[in-house]
């Protein structure tokens, strides 16, 4: 039964989420460590309230595959709006003298990501975008959320919708996502953009599915 299934996703997929949070805290890997390399950079941009060791699976993966990857630790634990996270992003960008980089970003990641490319005063560095399990039209549960670091989500909110009026980088981004997703319930899908959902469900665990990484190596390959 559908119902079943769901569940199932669910559960493991809050499993993945507290494991990977706890490696997230206890964790003391240099993130400066994964800057070397001679094929195509890579810059992570991760979720609200994680930070990069949350999609430290995929940085290894990458790196491992000759990318030097970087990541914007100064996003912290990345509960800043939309707008002010994409600064901090673009004078990352510029700081670092980074140019034609492909970011990964995982939810909210994926908002910032497009506002960088799309609005961004360093826009011409980004290249192209892998986004997984983004709220691009919002989620209708960010309503019934008390911090306004999540209520930001809101599906009429002022950056959600600029956002998905613009079109204008959407065909350079790859948006990945589950057939279903507890924090996004509306999906992923964005228009113009290269979609693939994959047949599992969940919003954290999905990071890890094998596709990601096909879909992220093709675009930085």
């Amino acid at each position: 039964m559908r119902a079943l299934r769901i569940a199932g996703w669910w559960a493991r997929d809050y499993a993945y989420a507290l494991y990977w949070q706890a490696r997230a805290i206890v964790g003391r890997t240099d993130p400066t460590s994964f800057r070397a390399g001679s094929a195509r950079t890579i810059v992570v941009i991760p979720g609200v309230y994680e930070t990069w060791r949350f999609m430290q699976p995929l940085i290894r993966a990458m790196h491992d595959r000759g990318h030097p990857v970087y990541v914007v630790d100064a996003l912290n634990w990345n509960n800043r709006p939309v707008v002010e996270a994409a600064d901090v992003v673009s004078a990352f960008l510029a700081e670092h003298g980074l140019h034609d980089v492909v970011v990964v970003s995982h939810s909210k990641g994926g908002l910032i990501g497009k506002y960088v490319m799309s609005a961004g005063a360093e826009a011409a560095r980004v290249d192209s975008m892998l986004a997984v399990a983004a709220p691009f039209v919002g989620s209708f549960y960010a309503r019934l959320m008390v911090l306004p670091s999540l209520r930001i989500f809101s599906p009429k909110n002022a950056t959600i919708l600029a956002l998905a009026h613009d079109e204008t980088v959407n065909n350079r981004i790859v948006s990945v996502y589950g057939e279903f997703d507890p924090h996004v319930p509306a999906g992923s899908e964005l228009v113009g953009a290269k979609n693939v959902r994959l047949d599992t469900g969940g919003h954290f665990r999905v990071l890890a599915h094998p596709r990601v990484m096909a879909e992220l190596a093709a675009l930085a390959e």
